[in-house]
């Protein structure tokens, strides 16, 4: 059991995919994520911002693990996708310097809560 402690974020989110070589546009928000490869250009952000991508997938809630955590922490982000994963719950993660991201679809949230709550998580609101 973990008494770790995770918030939903009030939001909707996108998650975009551009080509590698676009620029990227300015953007303002809440909670936004930008991560170039020699691959892509993957934008997470608020719904409700018009991105004109090559691909994109809307209706995501993002679960947030309150940190900040220190780095010599391991395996979080790996026991809330396996509690996730076997409740057959898909998930986008993201990580920053401070804490961990999980996006889930939006009409999931509700049972990816209980399985979270099940697992010993705590969910502030």
């Amino acid at each position: 059991m973990t008494s770790l402690k995770l918030s939903i974020l009030p939001n909707e989110y996108t998650i975009h995919r551009f080509q590698a070589e676009t620029d990227i546009p300015a953007l303002t928000g809440n909670f936004l994520s930008i991560t170039r490869t020699d691959d892509e250009l993957s934008i997470v952000c608020d719904a409700d911002i018009p991105l004109k991508s090559e691909k994109s997938e809307s209706g995501w809630a993002c679960i947030k693990v309150l940190g900040p955590l220190d780095f010599g922490l391991t395996g979080i982000l790996a026991k809330i996708a396996s509690v996730l994963a076997e409740a057959e719950i898909s998930i986008f993660a993201i990580s920053t310097y401070d804490t961990d991201y999980i996006l889930v679809k939006k009409e999931t949230l509700d049972f990816g809560k209980d399985v979270l709550l099940k697992a010993g998580y705590i969910l502030q609101t």
